[in-house]
């Protein structure tokens, strides 16, 4: 028997926690200063942009197309087994591409994804009016990328899904107990500890005296509800133009979203509420009715961004075979969180 610790219960220790219960070899215990979803993973819009990405190879696509055929399994599964109901929007992105843009990179990337057995559709702009009447094409749209295959799901939900199907197969969950990275692996309690705390997971390495340099960057998102269903019943994909997110949820309600906030000094992000006006603005050019929408809900939350190295981490402890990380996912920890559960499976079991 494997004794395993987790430090961190959003969508990546959640979905770490659910893959390692299916091995009856490993005893896993999850900890979390906090109820689960409550850092980053809570102010996620949860756009699964795998297919529609410009990776093309290496860890980068592989990641994102292990996670994308994972959660097309996964969803179900949790649902029948928790009696969740996990909103998950499987009617695809689309993309309105703006004058400047070239055209030809998206031609190249729709012949290799259909080499790779995925679908991607260059749009003209009659055919997007045609599906998606709610939107207000001006003269700087010129086309739009349909991508059938990438999805978006309902962060919170997923990760509540993912703590009661796991804990249904035995994984105790310690929540509201701050524990000390050194404390666990000096206890002898466990075998293997997973560092998987976003932002808090710096502090938990440098007490392994190995620091992992990940700092924060903000973003921000509003909550809407339309008086009317907007555009096409049938049709209903996330709409996203130069990185905003117009996110169709049930009930004629919406997230628009996010914005990119860095830290000026190196110090705490600020919420900067003329960024998310911006946002906003955008999102109503892009979508008129919005702009008739009621504001349900503003929140914003952190993201762990890597210092000097690409997202996300995944790795063992430098220096201590016992500790891996899983971490620094920025702003892609929805999309990758199942492909990176089995990358530490893997890592724990070989």
């Amino acid at each position: 028997m494997i004794r395993v610790a987790i430090i961190g219960c959003g969508i990546v220790g959640a979905s770490i926690a659910f893959e390692l219960s299916k091995s009856p070899e490993l005893k896993v215990t999850v900890f979390d200063k906090q109820q689960p979803a409550q850092g980053s993973t809570g102010a996620a819009l949860g756009v699964l942009m795998g297919v529609i990405s410009h990776k093309t190879k290496g860890r980068s696509w592989k990641l994102r197309e292990t996670s994308l055929q994972r959660y097309e399994t996964l969803i179900p599964e949790l649902e029948a087994v928790t009696g969740r109901k996990i909103p998950f929007n499987k009617q695809g992105i689309l993309m309105l591409c703006s004058e400047g843009e070239d055209l030809s990179k998206w031609e190249k990337l729709i012949a290799t994804r259909e080499s790779q057995g995925w679908k991607l559709e260059l749009w003209d702009v009659e055919r997007v009016r045609e599906f998606c009447p709610h939107l207000y094409l001006n003269d700087q749209i010129i086309a739009a990328i349909y991508s059938p295959q990438d999805r978006q799901v309902d962060p919170i939900a997923l990760t509540l899904a993912l703590v009661d199907a796991a804990a249904q197969n035995g994984v105790i969950f310690e929540f509201g107990v701050e524990v000390e990275g050194w404390a666990i692996a000096a206890s002898g309690e466990f075998d293997r500890l997973i560092v998987s705390a976003g932002l808090g997971s710096g502090a938990v390495t440098a007490s392994l005296n190995q620091l992992v340099d990940i700092r924060p960057v903000l973003g921000q998102a509003l909550h809407l509800r339309s008086k009317n269903l907007l555009g096409n019943p049938d049709f209903a994909p996330v709409i996203t133009c130069d990185d905003v997110h117009i996110v169709p949820l049930a009930n004629q309600e919406y997230w628009v979203g996010a914005t990119v906030e860095f830290s000026e000094n190196g110090g705490e992000v600020q919420a900067n509420t003329d960024m998310l006006d911006e946002v906003m603005a955008r999102a109503i050019a892009l979508c008129p009715a919005l702009a008739e929408a009621e504001i349900i809900k503003q929140w914003s939350g952190l993201r762990p961004r890597p210092e000097g190295r690409p997202a996300p981490i995944i790795e063992t402890l430098l220096g201590n075979s016992h500790v891996l990380v899983a971490s620094g996912h920025y702003r892609n920890g929805v999309l990758l969180a199942p492909a990176t559960a089995r990358s530490i499976r893997e890592m724990i079991l070989q």
